[in-house]
């Protein structure tokens, strides 16, 4: 059974929504406080974690940046107060994997919670361990789910290297947003969602520059992202 980890101070939301995901067939434990939702993340039990901004003892961008220190991979959805692009934006900058404003309803967010995890197991399972993928200085390992530039290795998180693997696999072409949308997150392009240009922002942080400092990714105004080939 698939383990969801909640990390919300409200109680009963917390209640309501575990046994909402647990009528889904999912397992759920709710912790209602960041230093609590820290420790479990990190126990190594679940699949995704759901945490919440606000919350006593350790906030939930704090919760997230100490999760984010240790495991790269472990996906993990926001709840974003209703309009907050701050901490939205924020969270997306120190690895979070999507977001889910409040209020919302316990099917809106096991959906954002299935698409999330239909698309890491459907990386995890969609290559043989020996088709690593290569362009230039960047490799992927899409059953490993990791990479490396020049031989060192990224620390992507699990959307940067969903939406990474879709760019290296169209390397050349300009993918629009709405594909690394729907290829990288697994849902569609919602109207002012900056989703995707924060985590690529990420990403071409990570992978630096070539000689003359230019990223491999490329913005085309207007249309979407390119991986150029060198």
């Amino acid at each position: 059974m698939i383990q969801v980890l909640l990390v919300d101070d409200d109680i009963e939301l917390g209640e309501m929504l575990t046994e909402y995901l647990e009528r889904e067939g999912y397992g759920a434990t709710a912790v209602a406080d960041g230093v609590a939702g820290v420790q479990h993340a990190l126990s190594g039990d679940y699949a995704i974690v759901v945490l919440d901004v606000m919350m006593p003892r350790l906030d939930g961008i704090e919760a997230l940046r100490r999760i984010r220190a240790q495991n790269s991979r472990i996906p993990v959805l926001m709840l974003t107060a209703k309009g907050d692009d701050v901490d939205r934006i924020v969270g997306l900058e120190l690895g979070a994997d999507d977001y889910v404003p409040k209020p919302c309803t316990p099917r809106e967010l096991v959906a954002r919670i299935r698409a999330i995890l239909r698309r890491t197991q459907a990386q995890e399972a969609a290559s043989p361990p020996s088709a690593p993928l290569s362009v230039g200085a960047l490799t992927l390992w899409p059953e490993k789910r990791s990479a490396e530039w020049d031989g060192a290795p990224l620390g992507l998180t699990s959307t940067e290297f969903n939406l990474l693997e879709v760019l290296v696999r169209n390397a050349g072409r300009v993918v629009s947003k709405q594909e690394l949308s729907e290829q990288g997150l697994g849902r569609p392009l919602a109207r002012y969602d900056r989703g995707i240009d924060v985590h690529l922002s990420s990403i071409r942080h990570k992978l630096g520059g070539d000689g003359a400092g230019r990223s491999p990714i490329q913005t085309v105004r207007g249309v979407g992202y390119q991986y150029i080939l060198a």
